[in-house]
């Protein structure tokens, strides 16, 4: 199941921010960057500008050829980091820019998609993206 586009990182200048700026959080098989939420204002003012607090989290996944050369083996794991992210996404905080990086190790290891789904929460809430963990 893929993300809404609402929560999806797709500009190269977006990635490049998050690489830039973003904290670092690891695990045996991903890398997470995330980018903190900037300037989270309360509008003082009326004005209709609502999405700026409250907007969605997004995020990118990359995985390169040295984790495996088979597109199809780097598309199951993109696949099965998509759908766990999509069952986790009510419970993050919003406005966060998240990338995970994939290592190559998953590629080797016959991690099935609920390891997956725990190792990313496990990191999620490491970087305080999860909602009352920060």
């Amino acid at each position: 199941m893929a993300l809404p586009k609402a929560n999806r990182l797709k500009s190269r200048k977006d990635f490049q921010a998050v690489f830039r700026e973003g904290i670092r959080r690891h695990s045996s098989h991903f890398i997470l960057r995330a980018l903190r939420p900037s300037g989270l204002k309360k509008p003082s003012l009326d004005t209709a500008t609502d999405d700026q607090p409250l907007c969605s989290s997004k995020f990118g996944v990359s995985i390169s050829t040295k984790v495996s050369k088979r597109a199809v083996i780097r598309n199951r794991i993109k696949r099965q980091i998509t759908q766990g992210l999509h069952q986790l996404l009510p419970k993050l905080n919003p406005g966060w820019r998240v990338v995970i990086v994939v290592k190559p190790t998953a590629a080797e290891s016959k991690c099935v998609s609920q390891q997956f789904l725990q190792e990313l929460e496990e990191l999620l809430v490491k970087a305080e993206v999860f909602n009352g963990h920060s």
